[in-house]
């Protein structure tokens, strides 16, 4: 149930158990005008689904700004589904960030991912721009000030992390660290909701969340869930977010081809799914990499039981409907 203090958007349906689990799908702004095509046309088809909203990432540094406002801009104008656009502070100036974060309002976002944000490639240490934020926290803290100087109420989420050392069996200690100090001083300074990053077994999730629980987070923690359908594609999400890929998942989908493949790692995906809705996930958000198959075949076997989305305020039509435009 929404409560007077849960603001509107993402955050609301989050905590809406009576329309049932959250579907949600990430995009990233494409690099050339031959990938937003395709990127129209994947859109398209995922809209189909009735999500509750698209997120759109932001590359380190503004690198993909324009393209990110382009993309964000088209989903405002041809689907239902709420946007959430990503906004990091890495590499720019406050100043900087708050006019990204404007241009994401006037635009009509009302939902924003607050993010640290990763070294610009090539560099491996974070650092924070002289004139800058240094911390996820200290942005959701301005971007909430933002949006009360505003007069726009604004539903902001953050980053969790429950990487593989959450997936311990559990008879052992739970792990304590500074990400769960990180998500709870997040919280503190206005975060509405989490949304973690890409984990492969359902301890993970469920002994992270019941960590983050113990220190005090109490906002929805949603997971960020890849179709476990290409093993290259995993192995290079492993290099890149440094969570392994369990041995056993990688063998299963590198021991099989075609549609045997895709069979296989849909029965791992929905297995997963399922576990950790039962653990309390208040519904899933599915990393697409551009692309259709995998995601929309993993929600056809999880037949989730969900309300029609809602969509924005001010949207006519069937939810999640794309224009013809």
């Amino acid at each position: 149930m929404t409560t007077a203090s849960t603001p509107p958007g993402v955050a609301a349906r989050l905590v809406d158990a009576a329309a049932g689990p959250s579907v949600s799908f990430e995009l990233y702004p494409p690099r050339t005008e031959a990938g937003m095509t395709a990127l129209k046309a994947t859109v398209e088809r995922l809209a189909e689904a009735r999500p509750d909203f698209f997120s759109v990432t932001y590359g380190a540094s503004g690198s993909t700004q324009e393209s990110s406002r382009e993309v964000v801009r088209w989903l405002l104008a041809t689907t239902d589904a709420r946007v959430v656009a990503h906004l990091t502070c890495v590499g720019a100036p406050w100043e900087y960030v708050r006019r990204v974060a404007e241009g994401f309002l006037e635009d009509g976002v009302r939902d924003l991912l607050a993010l640290r944000g990763d070294p610009p490639r090539g560099t491996r240490d974070w650092r924070p721009h002289p004139e800058g934020l240094r911390s996820g926290s200290e942005l959701v803290a301005r971007l909430r000030a933002l949006g009360d100087e505003l007069g726009e109420p604004l539903s902001i989420g953050v980053a969790a992390t429950p990487s593989a050392r959450w997936a311990a069996p559990p008879d052992l200690p739970v792990p304590d660290g500074d990400d769960l100090q990180a998500l709870r001083a997040k919280q503190e300074a206005g975060a509405d909701y989490a949304i973690t990053q890409v984990f492969f077994e359902p301890s993970s999730y469920a002994r992270y969340v019941a960590a983050a629980r113990a220190v005090g987070v109490t906002i929805p923690v949603l997971p960020g869930v890849v179709p476990l359908a290409d093993p290259a594609r995993l192995r290079r999400l492993q290099e890149i977010s440094g969570v392994p890929v369990p041995p056993p998942v990688l063998v299963r989908l590198d021991t099989s081809e075609g549609e045997e493949r895709a069979a296989v790692g849909l029965r791992m995906g929905l297995a997963l799914v399922h576990e950790v809705l039962r653990a309390g996930a208040p519904g899933v958000h599915l990393y697409t990499f551009n692309q259709h198959e995998a995601v929309l075949r993993l929600l056809d076997g999880l037949r989730l039981p969900r309300a029609a989305a809602t969509g924005r305020p001010g949207r006519a039509g069937r939810p999640g409907a794309v224009s013809a435009r």
